[in-house]
């Protein structure tokens, strides 16, 4: 496959990481000359040095015959504007990687339709939906999603004593739309019938709309809150669409953001969040406000360093959980 990357970037960088190995070819374009000579050295690629924005330079890169574009700058409009012109020229497939949410979420307007291109991709959207999914089903080892969210696949242990144990599947009282789609059982899976019953420790594969999950959970002996404590650090707009997605009377959330101006701005758009201002990390807020009460503490600000040492101190506070959410690959090993 012949994939043209635009962005030198960490995510054009790890884009082409992950493609390159597998036997593409990839091209990459970026304005700077040491951001490509650095993924040079370390990556199977050939490298351009240009504005991905303009037709002559997408040309050279061979656009017109490539299977794939990725426009992955951290600047919406470039994004949008090299992927259209790539479109134009002819190539198969073309994704922009968005960040704002005007542009991602259409307001008004069909940007991916209105520049023809195929696929808006905004990470921090798909991670605060990753986030909140996982916060919403706690007691799932695996969780994917179908349908724009409205089906959901989990797989969740099924717990010594619950209602479902010793149960078969036909006189087992499922939840509308749920529907048990394997089940796992010293180390084999297999696919139940009517007849199967339910043992403690089997690892249950159930397919069910939210509503339905939740109450299936209980059924398996899958517990979760009554009230979810979550805390959140950091105004980001990946931390606007996590609380959003916990917009549920299931979930507490409040949210520590620094800048008085930025926290009074959520506070009027986020009416069901606590926000609150203050340093999480040099002051004495999360021990004031309880972190160790909290069943999960959330860190999304735009800086790797913040989050790893916010989290790492709620964490050693007693919060239950702690998530950092990263920009660059570079910290993971220290998590």
């Amino acid at each position: 496959m012949n994939i043209v990357i635009v962005g030198a970037g960490e995510v054009g960088r790890h884009t082409a990481e992950v493609l390159a190995p597998a036997d593409h070819n990839v091209v990459l374009i970026d304005r700077d000359p040491a951001r490509l000579a650095e993924c040079d050295s370390s990556i199977d690629i050939r490298s351009m040095e240009g504005d991905g924005t303009r037709a002559e330079t997408l040309r050279r890169a061979g656009v017109a015959d490539a299977d794939l574009f990725i426009a992955a700058t951290h600047v919406d409009e470039v994004n949008l504007i090299a992927a259209s012109v790539a479109a134009s020229l002819g190539c198969d497939t073309t994704v922009a990687r968005i960040h704002h949410q005007a542009y991602f979420e259409g307001h008004g307007l069909d940007y991916a339709a209105h520049f023809g291109i195929d696929h808006l991709v905004c990470p921090e959207h798909t991670t605060a939906s990753e986030i909140a999914t996982y916060l919403r089903s706690p007691g799932a080892e695996a969780i994917e999603e179908f349908a724009r969210g409205t089906i959901q696949l989990h797989r969740i242990h099924a717990v010594e004593g619950s209602k479902a144990c010793g149960v078969p599947l036909a006189e087992l009282n499922l939840p509308r739309c749920c529907l048990v789609a394997a089940v796992e059982r010293d180390k084999q899976a297999f696919r139940p019938t009517a007849a199967t019953e339910i043992a403690a420790g089997d690892i249950i594969t159930l397919l069910a709309e939210e509503d339905s999950m939740l109450k299936a959970f209980r059924l398996f002996g899958v517990d979760s809150p009554a009230r979810y404590k979550v805390m959140v650090m950091g105004g980001s707009m990946q931390a606007i669409w996590l609380c959003r997605q916990l917009r549920t009377r299931s979930f507490s959330v409040r949210l520590f953001e620094p800048d008085p101006a930025r926290a009074e701005m959520l506070s009027e758009k986020l009416s069901w969040v606590t926000v609150l201002t203050g340093d999480v990390i040099n002051t004495s807020v999360l021990p004031d406000e309880r972190v160790d009460l909290a069943d999960a503490f959330i860190a999304v600000t735009d800086d790797d360093e913040q989050n790893i040492l916010a989290a790492a101190r709620a964490k050693s506070l007693g919060s239950k959980q702690a998530i950092c959410v990263l920009q660059r690959s570079t910290y993971a090993h220290v998590l």
